[in-house]
């Protein structure tokens, strides 16, 4: 078990699993969850209000995760699911200022960067964001979206494909 599933799972045994404490896990992934809505909804009040709505869903339905992968995965899933919804329904607001996209802690000139990938469609945005700006490996993409790793490296590609179209027009 690595070091951060230790701290995480530091009440289970090897292979035990069972529901964890809503404040614990929003302590150890309510900043990822935020950033991952925050990307689809290009919104900082929507992402908040999507990250309270997935921690009530967490609360509601109490899964139960065998590792810190699952429950990353599970997050990000009902999470990017929840947005995807609030599109659809149109409870979002289309705006993004200056303050919003500087709240990635990023250097001053990639925000112009980072202002076109929010640009992007949600499904090239959404992958964008989890693998550059988020870390994770294709492959834990392609687990928590519910895709194949070569449909993750394909967004991946048109994403990128999109951003250079972007940036040199």
């Amino acid at each position: 078990m690595k070091g951060a599933e230790k701290v995480l799972f530091f009440m289970l045994g090897e292979g035990d699993a069972r529901f964890l404490p809503c404040e614990l896990m929003y302590d150890r992934y309510g900043d990822m969850l935020f950033r991952v809505c925050f990307s689809i909804l290009v919104s900082h009040s929507d992402a908040e209000d999507a990250v309270q709505d997935v921690f009530m869903k967490y609360m509601d339905k109490r899964p139960v995760f065998s590792d810190e992968e699952h429950a990353k995965a599970w997050l990000i899933r009902v999470g990017t699911n929840h947005c995807k919804d609030m599109l659809r329904s149109r409870k979002v607001r289309s705006s993004l200022t200056l303050e919003e996209i500087e709240e990635y802690e990023i250097e001053p000139e990639q925000s112009a960067i980072l202002s076109h990938v929010f640009d992007l469609p949600v499904k090239y945005r959404e992958v964008i964001v989890l693998h550059y700006l988020e870390g994770y490996a294709i492959k834990e993409i392609a687990s928590a979206l519910s895709l194949s790793e070569s449909a993750v490296k394909m967004r991946l590609t048109r994403g990128r494909e999109l951003l250079k179209e972007q940036l040199s027009g």
